[in-house]
């Protein structure tokens, strides 16, 4: 008989029994080991009540366990105190953090500016009143504007409109026909010119010459004859001009159409410097 048949089986048994009882030391607490019946006996308090049934499997490592717990020191009662109630902080006590106040102040920067940028638009949109410079005038009856340009030695303004009128002689009807848009003419047929008060150079506001019956621009010496027509200094062309209508004698002055001056060199009325000048020297 072959002896491995014996051996193999006995060694297979003897490692079963060897994995066995090492599992077994591992649940016991590893190297310890589970302490006798007579150990635990001798280790037992005397003040201890627990019985020998109780202390059967105890290991010695719980065992040491317990005794550390025993002489750890009991630790104070605490207080029954009761909880104070919720009180809610004084808001100005805390006051604003400082993240706080930039998001505030972003908010209503944001706010401000919204607001604007809507008033701007709603004033773009609302319809202008009737009335004022940009808007159609009704001056009145062509003869009283004619009494008062004479009145006033020449010179009517009208701040409403922001235009100067003055008279222009019903002989240079012809040669305006030959230079002035039909838009203008209307009024100089009745005898009146209605100027735009703005010097074409830079756009200063043109005053009036008692002394030169000229209009002379105090800024850089632009002047023109009563029909706006270019005579001296840098300006472009002559004063420009408002398209006006006349219906039954009442004149009318559209503000809101400006048409430009005639060129440099026009004069259909031959007018020339009827006195001393206010501003500089006139040139010819």
């Amino acid at each position: 008989m072959n002896p491995l048949v014996i051996v193999i089986p006995v060694v297979v048994v003897l490692a079963g029994v060897v994995l066995f009882a090492a599992s077994r030391r591992r649940d016991s607490g590893g190297a310890t080991g589970a302490l006798s019946r007579e150990t635990v006996k001798r280790d037992k308090p005397a003040t201890a009540l627990e019985t020998d049934a109780e202390l059967v499997g105890v290991s010695g490592r719980q065992v040491e366990a317990t005794a550390a717990l025993d002489r750890r020191p009991a630790a104070p009662a605490t207080q029954n105190t009761d909880v104070a109630p919720f009180v809610a902080p004084d808001a100005d006590a805390i006051g604003i953090s400082r993240r706080k106040f930039f998001n505030r102040s972003i908010i209503v920067m944001m706010g401000l500016g919204l607001s604007g940028f809507g008033a701007a638009i709603l004033a773009f949109l609302w319809p202008m009143p009737k009335g004022g410079f940009g808007s159609k005038i009704r001056v009145g009856a062509v003869s009283d504007v004619l009494a008062k340009i004479s009145a006033n030695k020449g010179f009517l303004y009208s701040a409403e409109g922001r235009m100067w009128l003055t008279a222009y002689p019903t002989s240079a009807i012809e040669k305006a026909k030959a230079v002035y848009p039909s838009a203008v003419l209307p009024s100089m047929e009745a005898g009146v010119v209605a100027l735009y008060q703005k010097c074409p150079h830079l756009g200063c506001r043109v005053p009036s010459c008692q002394t030169s019956q000229w209009f002379e621009c105090p800024c850089h010496g632009s002047q023109y004859n009563l029909a706006g027509e270019k005579k001296g200094g840098p300006a472009p062309r002559g004063m420009d001009r408002f398209a006006t209508s006349v219906t039954a004698d009442v004149l009318t002055v559209d503000t809101g159409t400006i048409l430009q001056g005639p060129a440099i060199g026009t004069n259909t009325t031959g007018q020339e410097a009827e006195g001393p000048h206010c501003v500089g020297g006139g040139s010819h």
